[in-house]
């Protein structure tokens, strides 16, 4: 384990708690929650707890560069040393590649940061999706529901939700399928 990932909570609460006080909520109920999956992951299970506090580090005022949250947060986690992986699973957390396409990063995303397919990329992305904006659980259609009505109909957000929707659900169900197979 780096050194550095025992900064996340304090990284993410610096930079989010007083700036972005909602997200600030969303971010510690993931956290939470990907703590919880820590069994799932094995020797992963830090990493997880890391990604999961900074999983929405560039929506924070100071870090933001493009616009494009999970692409400015992993470069910023990589040049303040959080380490490779952990700036992998940042940039790539809920599908974000069609949102790098949406935004015309998608060929940086794809060159900066290499994509996982992992038991913990999977519980990263529920975690997330599972989250709500106030820290709510959320079923992850609840969860995508949620997030059209706040974004609107014509929102690049709510347009790259569209393409990524049976990719994010494929994640979701194979974690529920891991939690299932090791009950508490």
């Amino acid at each position: 384990m780096s050194p550095s990932f025992g900064l996340a909570e304090t990284t993410s609460q610096r930079h989010l708690q007083d700036a972005l006080p909602r997200r600030w909520l969303h971010v510690k109920a993931v956290a939470a929650k990907a703590e919880g999956l820590a069994r799932l992951v094995g020797d992963d299970a830090e990493l997880l707890t890391a990604a999961a506090w900074l999983h929405d580090i560039g929506y924070a005022p100071d870090v933001a560069d493009t616009g494009f949250h999970a692409l400015d947060g992993a470069r910023w986690l990589r040049s303040h040393g959080f380490g490779d992986r952990v700036a992998a699973l940042v940039a790539h957390h809920s599908c974000a590649v069609y949102e790098a396409d949406e935004r015309g990063l998608g060929q940086a995303l794809a060159n900066e940061f290499p994509r996982e397919e992992t038991a913990t990329s999977d519980a990263l992305w529920y975690a997330d999706m599972t989250t709500g904006p106030d820290g709510q659980d959320l079923t992850v259609d609840e969860r995508l529901a949620e997030i059209r009505q706040r974004y609107g109909p014509d929102d690049v957000v709510t347009r790259f939700w569209q393409r990524a929707e049976p990719m994010l659900q494929d994640a979701v169900r194979r974690t529920e399928r891991r939690l299932s197979a090791q009950p508490m």
